[in-house]
């Protein structure tokens, strides 16, 4: 598959999980709802992040939450389930956090950042990449100034990053499209990658550090 295809199809990817993480889907709450929901149990931000990630790190080591999840989950392109799952997961899991930051979630630099955060790249390293040059620190602020047409190809970018570390296991074909992912998911979320994925979040939308 060439690079031009992965990108694509990384990026397919990405933006389907996002779009139903701050959406909802029948099974789940939105993204928005989720931070919301925290932030009005907890008396200030950093303690409604603790334990959003706390619980959403235990629920989603329950195969009967992956399953729910897997089950409404309707992506653009064939992928295996566990990647599909675990993408939207995750990204429901940092969008919410940046709700519970005051960002809102549906703006193109909040989503920008959002991928940086899940597949771990640093923000100065993904945008050198397509010929940005930018200060040691990406923010939101900084994303601002940078025109859309560029960010469609930061995030495209980073959807190659995604399919480069999903494997060609991971993805099984570009064309076939699934009506729905069904069955049991086998195994879980990694516990140790989803801690770091936030830790990245919070560090950008709660600590204001940029990614």
């Amino acid at each position: 598959m060439s690079n031009e295809k992965n990108q694509q199809l990384g990026l397919d990817i990405l933006e389907k999980c996002y779009t139903s993480a701050i959406e909802g889907l029948p099974t789940s709450d939105s993204a928005i709802v989720l931070g919301q929901e925290y932030l009005r149990k907890y008396s200030n931000k950093d303690s409604a992040v603790e334990k959003l990630v706390t619980n959403q790190i235990a629920k989603c080591a329950t195969t009967g939450f992956l399953t729910s999840v897997g089950g409404a989950l309707t992506l653009p392109v064939a992928i295996s389930a566990d990647v599909g799952v675990n993408v939207y997961v995750q990204l429901r899991m940092i969008a919410a956090i940046a709700v519970i930051g005051g960002y809102n979630p549906y703006d193109d630099e909040v989503k920008t950042l959002a991928y940086m955060c899940l597949v771990g790249m640093a923000g100065t390293d993904v945008i050198k990449n397509v010929g940005i040059k930018v200060g040691e620190k990406v923010t939101i602020n900084m994303l601002k100034k940078i025109p859309g047409k560029m960010l469609i190809k930061i995030n495209q970018f980073i959807g190659f990053r995604l399919v480069t570390k999903m494997g060609t296991k991971g993805v099984i074909n570009l064309i076939k499209v699934i009506p729905g992912i069904s069955g049991v998911i086998g195994g879980s979320i990694d516990a140790f990658a989803t801690k770091n994925i936030a830790n990245r979040a919070i560090d950008c939308f709660i600590k204001n550090k940029g990614v």
